[in-house]
């Protein structure tokens, strides 16, 4: 039996965050999932560099594949660098992929890379997010929402 995963997940170092998913969509479920990367692309990542922002993941032939994720290339790399917008490979359980599959087939969801982080034993993760788009109005809601805590806690300060 597998063990179960945890609500939170292990994050020692966060690489690459994608503030932006949380405002474009409204994330329904949460998998962590390893990234099957070449040697420098690790080094790069280490190094703190990456982006995520305009990524997303799709299910192709019963594997999920992280698309458009940048890690710019090492800068003491030779020839055998690797490519920085390559489709890198995620690495999850088949139960999981199915599920995520039929998420995104049925309902209409999207996969979105929420960020990329290394866990306690030093491997390269991705949380990712099946979400669903936010309309204009949502969009708005959200803003006023977050003013609103951002002014109450002002008010809660200054009246001690």
């Amino acid at each position: 039996m597998a063990r179960p995963t945890p609500k939170t997940f292990d994050k020692q170092k966060i690489v690459a965050d994608n503030r932006r998913a949380k405002f474009d969509y409204h994330i329904e479920d949460t998998f962590e999932a390893g990234i099957a990367l070449q040697g420098t692309e690790v080094k790069a990542l280490r190094g703190g560099e990456g982006s995520i922002r305009e990524s997303y993941a799709e299910v192709r032939d019963g594997e999920v594949w992280l698309i458009n994720a940048n890690v710019p290339e090492f800068s003491h790399g030779n020839r055998n660098n690797h490519e920085p917008r390559r489709p890198r490979k995620l690495l999850l359980h088949s139960r999981e992929i199915e599920r995520m599959l039929g998420a995104v087939e049925r309902k209409g969801m999207t996969l979105i890379p929420l960020n990329v982080y290394f866990n306690s034993r030093g491997r390269a993760k991705v949380e990712l997010g099946l979400a669903k788009g936010k309309q204009a109005h949502d969009k708005r809601q959200t803003v006023k929402d977050r003013d609103w805590k951002r002014d109450k806690a002002r008010l809660m300060r200054e009246k001690g």
